[in-house]
């Protein structure tokens, strides 16, 4: 028979006394989570796409170089909000026997596309910028204003609905830096508009231009960084593997060693682990099922982690009471 899941459970889904496994808690919140944030992506899109139309339409009114060169970079936008809704609804879709965690790591996926999206409109936006400083171009500050103001409430509103997903979630949260970026652009272009309906000094646009590409740029490098990072399955940054290997050593006495300890984050907030726990040769299978239930809920209350699979070995004559950290957990009396 051929088993398969995702990382809403395992073996032994129910740990002692018949509890739920944390898992499947860990899970549900997901799923609720996910739900929320693609109602919240959907009405960010929406607007995003609306105003897209209006700087469009407006810059070719008004013949503002300016507005028609922000429509496109809404539109960047546009699609980076496509991008993590699209990426949602996939990782949403059942595991199977091929894909026995699910689709989680779409999301991680459309992360670092948005990241290496950002980083391309960053020096599109450098570059564009130091061209206009070289060749300055004129605005028509009112129409510029009024647009760019009317932009930059509809920028606030949709940041503002991916703020509280986006703190959970990589994905949202790299749609979140894209809206944010788009943000400081429309402030940008508010003020520069202010200033040059007064002073006529047309080059402040381009160096608010500069300005705001290297935010985006800082933001781009973390967003890459988090995404290669959980690609690259190295241990989150919230969890010490020696101390987690210390209060699982520590969580019964039956435990005489722990070894292949790897903790890894399947998507954001969805963490992972592998153990081997030995025990002394007596310990009946009824001592090693309760000793995994307290080990899973010891993972998932102190250190986050959702799925444990964790194996138990019967210790042999002659072996050593160190796990591979080098730290003692019960050692066999001699």
């Amino acid at each position: 028979m051929r088993h398969f899941h995702g990382p809403t459970s395992h073996e032994g889904a129910a740990g002692e006394h018949g509890h739920p496994h944390p898992a499947e808690h860990g899970a549900a919140e997901g799923h609720v989570h996910r739900a929320v944030s693609r109602r919240r992506l959907i009405f960010s899109m929406i607007l995003t796409g609306a105003m897209m139309v209006v700087e469009l339409v407006g810059g070719i009114l008004s013949g503002s170089l300016s507005l028609v060169s922000d429509a496109g970079h809404m539109f960047t936008h546009f699609f980076a909000l496509g991008v993590s809704y699209f990426a949602i609804r996939i990782a949403a879709m059942p595991a199977s026997p091929e894909k026995s965690f699910g689709l989680y790591r779409a999301e991680i996926l459309a992360a670092l596309l948005n990241g290496v999206f950002l980083a391309a409109v960053t020096v599109y936006i450098a570059y564009e910028s130091v061209l206009r400083l070289l060749a300055p171009v004129a605005i028509a500050g009112p129409e510029m204003l009024v647009v760019a103001a009317l932009g930059l409430v509809v920028n606030l509103v949709s940041a503002g609905l991916l703020w509280g997903a986006g703190r959970e979630d990589l994905n949202v949260r790299s749609a979140f830096v894209h809206m944010l970026g788009d943000t400081l652009s429309s402030v940008g272009v508010v003020a520069g508009a202010v200033v040059i309906m007064a002073t006529g000094f047309v080059a402040i646009d381009p160096l608010l231009s500069v300005l705001i590409a290297a935010v985006i740029g800082v933001w781009s490098y973390r967003l890459l960084a988090q995404s290669v990072r959980i690609l690259m399955e190295v241990t989150p940054p919230g969890v010490n593997l020696e101390d987690l290997g210390r209060a699982l050593g520590g969580a019964d006495p039956i435990v005489r060693r722990l070894h292949d300890l790897h903790v890894w984050e399947i998507t954001s907030g969805m963490l992972a682990m592998t153990a081997i726990v030995t025990v002394a040769p007596e310990v009946t299978a009824a001592d090693s099922t309760r000793l995994l239930g307290r080990l899973r809920r010891v993972a998932h209350e102190q250190f986050g982690i959702g799925h444990a699979i964790i194996q138990v070995e019967a210790e042999e004559a002659g072996e050593k009471g160190a796990n591979d950290a080098g730290m003692v957990t019960h050692p066999k009396e001699e």
